[in-house]
């Protein structure tokens, strides 16, 4: 549900985007780094947002890419902890055979007793 609301949210603001653009179609004097021109206002919108939308993609995938590894790493430090001590069933089966032994030989000292 969330990706859809996600989805409809970006569709919406493209839809605001393309009608804000297509109503400013006058000619514009644009300053760049090394001179200046003329420019469809439409085309310093849209090439504006696009910007915005390959920067704000660009950061999110390097944090996405680092959450990544970071999560392979922390997996692989567990499965080296869990593999490097018993897991609960073994050390339950292993208590188990411990209170077994212990009852045997408290059964065997309660039968030397009695003789």
């Amino acid at each position: 549900m969330k990706g859809q609301t996600y989805i409809i949210l970006a569709l919406i603001f493209a839809l605001l985007i393309a009608v804000f653009a297509v109503i400013n179609v006058d000619p514009v004097q644009v300053n760049y780094l090394f001179g200046t021109g003329e420019a469809p206002l439409i085309l310093v919108i849209i090439v504006s947002v696009l910007m915005g939308v390959l920067i704000t993609a660009s950061v999110g995938a390097v944090r996405f890419f680092r959450l990544q590894r970071e999560n392979r790493s922390l997996t692989n430090q567990l499965e080296k902890k869990n593999s490097e001590h018993a897991t609960p069933n073994e050390f339950s089966a292993a208590q188990e055979t411990t209170e077994k032994a212990d009852d045997a030989s408290q059964a065997k000292d309660t039968n030397t007793d009695v003789k």
